[in-house]
């Protein structure tokens, strides 16, 4: 049976060049980007100190380590057109990751794993309006 165009099945995109796919993560990439300058710079209006910025461990990469008093806080920037959307994207297996790295990054500290820790959830809208959830998870969660 011969595959139907593309055209006629609306749910398909249709297929990329390689030149296309690296213009889209470019943008991807610089979107993700100013949506994690945008909230350090919140962060940093309120007097948290951002320790660290695209943090990589054996785990995976955190978006944001902020110093807050004694408090580390790890910060999960997602972007999406709206805020809804956004928080929609912070999946568990995200969650489990980013408690593995910031168990990792506390062992450098000198408290070590007795570091006050938070976990904030920072969402960013397509207008670049940012809300962020304090203690989205761990814990109490």
């Amino acid at each position: 049976m011969a595959e139907a165009p593309h055209d006629a099945m609306p749910w398909r995109r249709a297929p990329q060049d390689a030149a296309t796919r690296r213009a889209r993560g470019a943008a991807a990439h610089a979107s993700g980007a100013g949506a994690e300058d945008a909230v350090a710079r919140l962060y940093e209006g309120q007097g948290g100190v951002v320790a660290a910025r695209r943090w990589r461990s054996p785990w995976g990469e955190v978006d944001l380590i902020v110093r807050w008093g004694e408090t580390v806080v790890v910060v999960e920037v997602k972007k999406a057109r709206s805020l809804d959307e956004a928080a929609l994207r912070l999946s568990r297996r995200q969650m489990d990751r980013l408690c593995a790295a910031a168990q990792a990054f506390c062992a450098g500290e000198p408290r070590g794993a007795l570091t006050d820790l938070r976990f904030d959830l920072a969402l960013v809208d397509g207008l670049s309006r940012v809300r962020v959830i304090e203690g989205a998870w761990g814990q109490d969660w």
